[in-house]
């Protein structure tokens, strides 16, 4: 008996939530968010400069994340950071490993730089472009916004010049700081790292200056002996014709004698970067290195023949017995 009005009470309760899902309301319709041209109704300054960005084809709420869902304007004053490591979180990385962010984001200096203060904020430009704030020709301009001091000495120098000849080749400061991942320049590894970032582009130089005491030590990965900057300078390089350069004749004796005390016109004759494969450079080097270069192979080719003559002999006298 109570099988038989078990079924038709479970076929009723079946009907009747079918019935409340038949008459349930529909789902509340998905927030569509803003569209760019009702954030351009009144940011109507970003517009033009936005249009002819890198990003024109994302939506400002792609940045804006926080107003995707906003549906009443004006919206608050207040908005959420921009993150650009949503779309770049390999750059973003890269950052997050350099001076810059450890500055901003931990020792709390507020005038140290995040993305938008050297890529722009709506007039992203690619770096190929020459009104980017990150043209190569432009960098220099741009990192000196902060480093205003370290500008003004990069652009009296040899590689400034260089750079506005034409030479595309000429470094600016991403070339040897690196462009998101800047490290500290007082630390021991950036010191043990100069040569061969130098080496970059002076690569016979620095591999001359690797042959000096100077070069072993540092290879040895000893920071108190001299390394290109402490010679040459850091921003400031310039060629030795010009007479204000730390390696002009003039002034070897001051250069040298702020390591070496008691430096002399004497001392200064040493030559930093001697290479025994230029005669031009390093005539005395060079007959030396000649000299060893047919002693060695004179040695080894008279005992080889030598050895080879002896083995010949030995073998005679072997069949003979």
């Amino acid at each position: 008996m109570a099988i038989r009005f078990a079924v038709p009470l479970a076929a009723f309760i079946l009907t009747l939530s079918g019935a409340v899902v038949v008459n349930a309301e529909p789902a509340a319709a998905a927030v569509k968010p803003p569209a760019n041209e009702d954030c351009l109704a009144c940011h109507d300054d970003v517009g033009k400069p936005f249009a002819s960005s890198i990003h024109e084809a994302a939506s400002c709420v792609d940045c804006h994340a926080d107003l995707s869902t906003v549906q009443e304007f004006p919206h608050s004053e207040k908005v959420a950071k921009v993150s650009c490591a949503a779309c770049h979180d390999e750059i973003a990385s890269q950052y997050r490993d350099g001076i810059h962010a450890w500055a901003k984001e931990k020792a709390g200096l507020k005038m140290a730089p995040s993305c938008a203060d050297c890529h722009g904020r709506h007039d992203i430009s690619p770096k190929t472009s020459a009104t980017s704030r990150t043209h190569k020709n432009n960098v220099p301009a741009t990192c000196g916004s902060c480093h205003e001091g370290l500008a003004e000495h990069y652009n009296q120098s040899i590689h400034a010049a260089v750079l506005k000849a034409g030479n595309a080749a000429a470094p600016t400061c991403a070339d040897c700081h690196a462009v998101h991942a800047t490290q500290r320049a007082d630390v021991p590894s950036w010191r043990l790292g100069v040569a061969a970032e130098c080496g970059s582009c002076h690569a016979d130089v620095v591999d001359s200056f690797r042959r000096t005491f100077h070069g072993k030590v540092t290879e040895l990965g000893f920071t108190r002996v001299a390394a290109c900057a402490d010679c040459h300078g850091a921003h400031e390089i310039l060629p030795a014709s010009n007479p204000a350069s730390m390696i002009a004749k003039d002034r070897l004796v001051e250069t040298c004698g702020s390591c070496h005390k008691g430096a002399n016109e004497k001392f200064v004759q040493y030559d930093p970067h001697p290479n025994p494969r230029s005669h031009a450079r390093s005539p005395l080097l060079w007959w030396i290195n000649q000299f060893y270069t047919v002693l060695i192979a004179g040695c080894f080719g008279a005992f080889g023949l030598h050895s080879l003559l002896w083995f010949r002999r030995e073998r005679q006298e072997k069949r003979r017995s």
